[in-house]
């Protein structure tokens, strides 16, 4: 849960005289019209009366307009990162941190985006010195994005209605939606393994003076793996490797081109590509394997530069918030692909594709060879059946095992077929 808070602007006074209701209006009217009455008939009771007419609404201008600077609003939100359909609790704090007098009553509206619904509005009685009160309300989309929260706005008023202000506090928070994800079989295409136990291998750290590998001394390094055979022989320090952990690598490959796909919203082909590159994502990550993303515009999570010490944690959070985020794009091909560092042999290819036209075999045909083993699930149904037949057949021929994502079909389905061998798949 993350809590924001804020204390937000007073203002200028003339934008405080500004905030007078009706009935502060009509007083002030009221009293300086019987002022001047006064002087031009000599009355000096009506002058009293005018002068108290015309001090009130003043008054309550001014001491509301100070006492704003003693009002504090926090925001709090739980969780900060929901699935698409889930709810997240809304926490709103205000505090009266004066210690004069009580606060009116106060109205309060929180500024949300449409997608989550009504903008909630409550109202709050008076606050004491020192007191606060809280409130809360539920946001839900069943939509992936990032939705801002905030800023929250207090409207606050005298006890004799002659002035309501206005009062915008800073303070903003973002609520993620991450895609929605569908629980797989536990089996892997092209054969890498599939159980919880097979991803992750080690090698030996060193097996005998005869077999290990050493290294140069790096400051830190304990002097008990110093290799003093290998020391003598080089002239300079040098150490034992530690044992290394092998993790079975995947790189997801995520379509975004916007001519690649049809309609958009909830449920469109489109939204369904994303939900099964997070679901791929999740379900490797939850095996043990090192994954990546890229799409067509050259993005790629992890980057180069990222450390495995990073965890599957951190990298499953990073690689769903983009998800969370990312859109169309304007790529009419996967050109980009080519800058994407990926040393030859690099583990599992696994591709959520739109419609590819025939120029774009070549492009992923390179992708392809820098990978042992490329799964690609094709969106079917958006093109006339002939023509993504032979789309299917050309990727084949490419090297990839094509699986057609028919509209409704749930992913763990194809996921099987893409782990049977190829020509199932492709069939």
């Amino acid at each position: 849960m993350t809590r924001n808070r804020g204390n937000g602007g007073r203002g200028s006074l003339r934008t405080a005289f500004s905030g007078l209701t009706t009935r502060g209006r009509s007083f002030l009217a009221a009293g300086l019209a019987a002022t001047a009455c006064a002087h031009l008939l000599g009355q000096s009771e009506l002058l009293r009366v005018g002068a108290l007419l015309a001090v009130l609404p003043v008054l309550s201008v001014l001491v509301l307009h100070l006492g704003r600077s003693r009002v504090a609003a926090s925001r709090g939100l739980t969780p900060e990162r929901v699935v698409a359909g889930e709810e997240s609790r809304v926490h709103l704090r205000v505090e009266n941190t004066g210690r004069g007098a009580r606060t009116g009553v106060l109205l309060l509206e929180d500024r949300v985006p449409y997608v989550l619904g009504p903008r909630p509005r409550f109202v709050l009685d008076r606050v004491e010195p020192g007191g606060h009160r809280e409130v809360s309300y539920r946001v839900r989309s069943d939509l992936r994005g990032e939705y801002p929260l905030g800023p929250l706005q207090l409207r606050l008023t005298d006890p004799f209605g002659m002035v309501e202000l206005n009062r915008s506090f800073s303070a903003r928070d973002v609520m993620t939606v991450l895609p929605p994800t569908e629980t797989l079989p536990d089996v892997v295409p092209g054969g890498t393994g599939g159980g919880a136990g097979t991803p992750v291998r080690t090698t030996a750290a060193f097996a005998g003076d005869d077999d290990v590998i050493p290294r140069g001394y790096r400051h830190g390094d304990d002097l008990r793996r110093v290799h003093w055979r290998a020391t003598a022989r080089h002239g300079t320090l040098m150490v034992r490797r530690e044992e290394q952990p092998h993790r079975e690598r995947c790189t997801v490959l995520l379509d975004t081109r916007d001519s690649a796909w049809e309609g958009s919203g909830p449920g469109s082909p489109f939204e369904t590509a994303v939900g099964d590159a997070a679901s791929v994502v999740a379900h490797l990550l939850e095996r043990g394997w090192s994954v990546r993303l890229i799409t067509d515009t050259g993005l790629e999570l992890p980057g180069p530069g990222a450390r495995p010490a990073e965890g599957t944690a951190g990298t499953g959070a990073l690689i769903m918030d983009a998800l969370a985020r990312v859109d169309h794009s304007e790529h009419p091909d996967f050109a980009e692909l080519a800058d994407v560092s990926a040393p030859p042999g690099d583990g599992l290819l696994i591709a959520v594709l739109g419609a590819v036209r025939v120029g774009h075999h070549h492009d992923l045909e390179r992708l392809r060879t820098r990978h042992s083993f490329a799964v690609a699930f094709v969106a079917a149904g958006q093109r006339e059946e002939m023509v993504e037949r032979r789309q299917h057949h050309e990727l084949s021929e490419a090297g990839w095992t094509v699986v057609p994502r028919q509209p409704g079909t749930p992913l763990a389905e194809d996921w099987s077929r893409a782990a049977a061998p190829p020509t199932a798949a492709a069939g």
